[in-house]
């Protein structure tokens, strides 16, 4: 059925823009054809396939590796060549081997037994996928290559890179400068290591509507985001145009007292203090007599 299947389904070559789809395509083709009788037979492909199962043999119970293992050096573009296509990784594995497992819809690079970097499969030859992640290290050291980045592209193109960035990066520029902004920008960028993508963009709304145009701002808002709904808001409250919610931007410092645990210690005492000045007051009336006399 091999060649049934790739004369009606693959003939002409179906166009698609990731292996997700393509798959998901494929799957839907094996459900219509499960449905379809081959010549004059009396039963469906399911139904044949229904009585020859049995008879077939289990599937292995234990994991066991599938994909093919590749050992490339990473170039001086934080770059590994695989199969004519060529994928990205952290900047600090430049000039080192790593171990590349090479699947049928990804593949997925570890060093040394620590993954580093998991891609979608590229479809076409000569092709390039970077992740943006990869570069902010070297990006923060110089701001003035990433607007013209490729991988700021590609995270634009992949949803990863959305217009409220775009618009928290402008008015940051118009602010603080092309390089300060810029490096602004990055730093927010690198929250998404240890935050939500979605709580990023939270907080990025938060602080675009409120003005605040530094990273910190972005990093306590976002954190309010992915913090429980019940909690208690400190902060002033900031006019949202209707049908949005009021932005707020709450200060360090009282986000920190809000969340002081309370303090049971009674009020210290001037009693000792009393003492002192008692004895400098006896002590000095005590010189002056001496001085007298």
């Amino acid at each position: 059925m091999i060649g049934y299947f790739r004369r009606n389904h693959f003939t002409p070559v179906p166009e698609v823009d990731s292996l997700a789809e393509l798959n998901e395509m494929v799957d839907q083709w094996d459900l219509h054809d499960g449905h379809r009788r081959i010549g004059a037979r009396p039963r469906t492909v399911d139904e044949y396939f229904a009585v020859e199962q049995p008879l077939l043999m289990p599937l292995p119970e234990e994991p066991f590796e599938t994909g093919r293992l590749f050992t490339p050096r990473v170039d001086r573009y934080s770059q590994i060549a695989v199969r004519t296509n060529r994928y990205s990784v952290p900047t600090r594995l430049i000039g080192k081997r790593v171990r590349v497992v090479l699947h049928a819809s990804h593949l997925v690079v570890y060093d040394r037994n620590v993954e580093v970097a998991r891609h979608e499969r590229l479809i076409a030859k000569g092709s390039c996928r970077l992740d943006l992640d990869h570069y902010l290290e070297a990006l923060i050291r110089k701001p003035g290559a990433f607007p013209g980045a490729t991988a700021l592209e590609q995270a634009r193109s992949a949803g990863k890179f959305t217009p409220v960035h775009d618009a928290w990066w402008a008015r940051a520029r118009k602010v603080h400068g092309e390089r300060d902004g810029t490096r602004a920008l990055i730093e927010v960028l690198l929250l998404n290591r240890h935050l939500a993508h979605e709580h990023v963009v939270a907080g990025l709304a938060t602080a675009l509507r409120a003005g605040a145009l530094t990273a910190d701002a972005v990093a306590l808002e976002a954190r309010k985001a992915a913090q429980a709904e019940d909690e208690p808001t400190t902060g002033a409250s900031i006019s949202a145009a209707p049908g949005q919610t009021p932005a707020t931007v709450t200060s360090l410092h009282e986000w920190r007292l809000a969340h002081l645990p309370p303090d049971t210690r009674p009020l210290p005492s001037m009693t000792p203090y009393d003492q002192l000045l008692r004895r400098r007051r006896t002590s000095g009336s005590d010189h002056r007599e001496g001085e007298a006399q």
